[in-house]
């Protein structure tokens, strides 16, 4: 099932700087990158924050949780004089932060990441980088199938919080 785009954000969230075409053709050119319609419709709609609350059901355990990983936060294309985290930080974050090279972070704290991964060619994947416990563990296939297999936190068993 295609996630809903108009309950995606959390609605208490402080509303960033609204997303330009400028914006996102500078942003692609300064990444190296293409960035999924998906990923840009929900930027267009909001851009960036909190998102409702959702979690990505995983088969393979991480250092998050045995059974999921957390997506509680959609970085957005911001300009760095925001102070917010940004999309556009993934170079940085690359260099100095132990994240391997072609990712475009999407959500994290800074010990670990959700984020495209474009080492396998230019339609990205989704990965869960965690640079702290060196784990570098493949998510979905696509952005639009990350989106699909989101689902609400509080849907959760209670033992899997």
């Amino acid at each position: 099932m295609a996630m809903d785009l108009t309950t995606f954000w959390d609605e208490t969230a402080t509303v960033p700087p609204a997303l330009t075409q400028e914006f996102i053709q500078q942003a692609e050119q300064q990444l190296g990158v293409r960035l999924p319609a998906d990923l840009l419709a929900l930027l267009r709609q909001q851009n960036g924050g909190y998102t409702r609350g959702f979690v990505y059901p995983m088969t393979r355990p991480t250092s998050w949780a045995t059974t999921h990983v957390p997506f509680d936060e959609l970085f957005g294309l911001l300009p760095s004089d925001t102070g917010a985290t940004s999309i556009l930080d993934s170079g940085y974050l690359t260099q100095e932060g132990g994240v391997p090279e072609k990712q475009v972070l999407l959500s994290g704290d800074g010990h670990w990441f959700i984020t495209l991964d474009y080492r396998h060619g230019s339609e990205p994947r989704v990965a869960w980088i965690d640079t702290e416990m060196d784990e570098d563990v493949p998510v979905a296939d696509s952005f639009p199938a990350f989106l699909a297999g989101l689902i609400d936190r509080d849907d959760l068993p209670d033992d899997e919080d």
